[in-house]
């Protein structure tokens, strides 16, 4: 039997017949492979090397959006994006091979090359300002996300030309204060301001400025997210936090928790947790840590008692 009729005969798939184009010299038959495009008949190699106009990464995730490769990701922390250059020092530090004359260059050039950072003074403010949150957001320990929104809202400000006739650290903080209450932190606008270089007057009224200009979708803070940091201040046990949390649930059911503080609404579920489990605490002590009076603990305390909220009821978070 012929080796013919046992395989079936197919063409091969790196060889393709091109019909629309003819050899320029002998009018023959021209074949285009993966390497090269020649003639069948004479021979004549028309195009070799033939140029890969696909992409030269590969992805191995499903998100096809984001399949750049090459550089440091773009950030919003950075007047420039996160674009520009930097001529550093370590080579020469580490080597130490460079002559005089030569570092002195360096030096010179380092120097014009950090002047011409900036193209306008409106750059330099603005490299300034996110200066000033990158500041604020590491004192205040928050997250680089958090960073990058209030970097965009200081960005925005900007450009609606709402930083006009205001200081620019008292808009930074006022930007990393509107981003807590974006994203429902419970960061109060006394403590943005205690590590901020300006007053709390100036911070808040750069914040109302910004929040009736852009509208931000501010979120309401509630007293529960108060609570973890305050038991942390007063070295509580788990179960008093619990408790206290239990307790800030049940006065946000009931509704008696709204147009109310909700830090010293905390503290006061903080303070009726720590007599219900035996832990002595003063009020003063829990007025200190919520930055309150002694006076609004007890407000809140003698509504949760018209609350009666029993220990059974309360849940683990």
């Amino acid at each position: 039997m012929a080796t013919s009729e046992i395989y079936e005969t197919a063409f091969d798939e790196d060889v393709q017949n091109d019909t629309t184009n003819r050899c320029p010299e002998c009018d023959g038959r021209v074949a285009t492979n993966v390497a090269e495009t020649v003639c069948e008949e004479c021979g004549l190699v028309l195009e070799d090397e033939r140029i890969d106009h696909g992409p030269e990464w590969r992805s191995f995730s499903d998100d096809e959006q984001n399949r750049e490769r090459t550089g440091a990701p773009l950030t919003a922390m950075h007047h420039d994006r996160g674009l520009s250059t930097e001529i550093g020092k370590k080579v020469e530090t580490t080597s130490g091979q460079f002559a005089g004359r030569k570092r002195r260059r360096f030096a010179r050039m380092r120097r014009e090359h950090k002047r011409s950072r900036f193209q306008s003074k409106a750059e330099r403010i603005l490299a300034h300002g996110l200066g000033e949150i990158h500041r604020l957001t590491s004192a205040l320990g928050l997250s680089k996300t958090l960073g990058e929104q209030a970097c965009s809202l200081f960005r925005s400000a900007q450009n609606e030309d709402i930083l006009c006739g205001r200081s620019v650290e008292a808009m930074a903080a006022a930007s990393v204060h509107g981003a807590c209450r974006c994203l429902g932190l419970s960061r109060t606008l006394d403590e943005v301001a205690n590590v901020a270089r300006v007053n709390q007057s100036r911070v808040h009224t750069s914040y109302q400025a910004i929040n009736v200009e852009l509208g931000l979708p501010t979120k309401p803070v509630k007293p529960t997210a108060f609570v973890p940091r305050l038991a942390s201040a007063l070295e509580v046990t788990d179960s008093i936090r619990q408790r206290a949390r239990a307790l800030a649930r049940a006065a946000q059911e009931a509704d008696i928790t709204v147009g109310v503080q909700p830090s010293g609404f905390a503290a006061a579920c903080l303070y009726k947790a720590c007599h219900e489990h035996g832990w002595l605490v003063s009020q003063r002590d829990v007025a200190e840590v919520a930055d309150i009076s002694p006076r609004t603990i007890r407000t809140h305390r003698d509504a949760l008692d018209e609350l009666g909220v029993n220990p059974a009821s309360e849940t683990k978070s």
